[in-house]
Formats: structure tokens, C-alpha cells, sequence
């Protein structure tokens, strides 16, 4: 029976069938690749759950994201640069814990699955290099498998993010820097560059700080704010005077949106 079958054979069994895929071709949807999944408890402090995590969006409802959201193993989570796009996933090939049909979910990255060198892969250390895994929520976990799961085996494609309204722009810093946190990015959902321009400047390339915290070593108060931002499929979008003069730190203000 399929699922008395111990899971690294599963995907030994399953992998082979499945494509390594590409980076969001076919019309914004890699093909299927086998990966696996656990959840974290709903009533678990975890940023997940009460917000914070590797990306830094704070708390997730603010910001647009919900209650389907993922931390990534670090074979996927790109040093921050996969924070924001989005997965569509499915249990498979684990009859007693997939729920019937292999129903999809699509959930946000919005964390990082730190690894457990010191556990063996299938006993805690699903987060291991190079190990393509994926810690869901656990309302995105229940849309795909049962909850006496552990860690199940999933198919999962990065699809292109729906998005409503434009991007957002929260600003922090001080006299010396300027930093931004870039949020509710549609088509990839990722950020791959960004550049910003004052009234009394030129364009000045900004460098990731951390997650979606993007900064540079200038000061921009008293100037109205113009942002470029270059999505992880290298297509680009301006958004003039997103901020105005008298932008304020810990302000938010929404600009233009990447459009499929």
C-alpha cells in the first residue's frame, strides 16, 4: 500500500516522472516539481502565524498576504529573493494523508525554513540543503492534506501572484540611509532591483538590506520619492513621486503595479 511506504521512497518512486521545471514560463506557471511540505499549528508562536519572519512584512493581513503563506528551505528561498512570490502546491501520492482529488492551494513566501543539520532529513531536518521543502500555514496545509499529517509529499510550480491594487512602499531610515520594504507585488511577486530618485538626485540603486528591505546610504527627506522596481522576470516598473515632500518614516504609499 502506497502510504505505508516510508517518504523517501516515495519520492524515489514519483520523482522520476515529474519535470525539474522552469522559471515561470508558460504563460507565468513552472512546470510540477516534487517536493515536500509540513505546517506549523495555528496557536504556535511562529511568524507564520503572528508576523515578523525572514522577509520582513510584519504582520501579514497589514500587507495584504493572509493566512496562506510559506517559509521556504533555503534550496528555495534565494538569500531573500523568492520573498513574495507565490506556489501553487498539492499533496500527492500519499493516500492516507492527501486529501481526495489532490486539491491545490497557493500560498505567499513570506519566511524562511531555517535547516536542522543536526536531525536526519525525514526526522526533523526537512529543511536541510538541498532539500526543496515548504512550511505552510496551517489553513494552506488543511486546503491539501489532513492535519495528523507530519511531512507530506507535494508537487509545487511557482504561478504568477493576483494581486489587488498597486504596489506598497513603507519607508524607514534616518538622516544617513533610506530604507524601504516592498510590498503586494503582483505577476512573480518577486523584487530583484530596485532604484530610487529624489527632486535633487538621480536614479540611486538600492541593495537588499534583508527580505523585501531594500536601502541605500542617503539622505532623502524633504524630496518627493520616485521608485523602479525590476521583478524577478527582469521586467520593470516606475512608479514618479510615489511619496511626496513630506513623506514621514513609518509611512506606506502605493504606487504603480506589475500588469500580466
Amino acid at each position: 500500500m502506497v502510504s505505508s511506504l516510508p517518504l523517501f521512497l516515495l519520492l524515489l518512486l514519483y520523482g522520476a516522472g515529474f519535470s525539474s521545471g522552469i522559471r515561470l514560463g508558460n504563460g507565468g506557471y513552472e512546470e510540477w516539481r516534487l517536493g515536500t511540505a509540513t505546517y506549523v499549528k495555528e496557536f504556535q508562536p511562529h511568524p507564520l502565524n503572528d508576523g515578523g519572519g525572514a522577509c520582513g512584512y510584519g504582520d501579514l493581513d497589514i500587507f495584504r498576504y493572509g493566512r496562506y503563506t510559506a517559509g521556504l528551505s533555503a534550496a528555495l528561498f534565494g538569500r531573500g529573493s523568492a520573498c513574495g512570490g507565490c506556489y501553487e502546491l498539492r499533496c500527492v501520492n500519499h493516500i492516507r494523508w492527501c486529501l481526495r482529488g489532490s486539491p491545490t492551494v497557493v500560498v505567499t513566501a513570506t519566511d524562511y525554513c531555517p535547516a536542522n543539520m543536526g536531525a536526519a532529513d525525514e526526522a526533523g531536518g526537512w529543511c536541510n540543503f538541498p532539500r526543496e521543502h515548504l512550511e505552510l500555514s496551517e489553513a494552506a496545509f488543511l486546503r491539501v492534506a489532513k492535519a495528523k499529517a507530519d511531512i507530506v509529499p507535494v508537487q509545487f510550480r511557482r504561478v504568477s501572484c493576483d494581486r489587488a491594487g498597486g504596489m506598497r512602499f513603507t519607508l524607514t531610515g534616518s538622516a544617513h540611509f533610506l530604507q524601504v520594504l516592498i510590498t503586494n507585488v503582483a505577476a512573480d511577486g518577486e523584487v530583484a532591483a530596485v532604484k530610487v530618485k529624489g527632486s535633487r538626485t538621480g536614479w540611486i540603486p538600492m541593495g537588499r538590506n534583508w527580505g523585501q528591505n531594500w536601502q541605500c546610504d542617503a539622505d532623502f527627506r524633504g524630496q518627493p520619492l520616485s521608485f523602479e522596481v525590476t521583478g524577478g522576470r527582469g521586467r520593470t516598473v516606475t512608479a514618479y513621486s510615489v511619496a511626496p515632500a513630506d513623506w514621514m518614516f513609518a509611512q506606506t504609499f502605493e504606487g504603480k503595479q506589475f500588469v500580466e
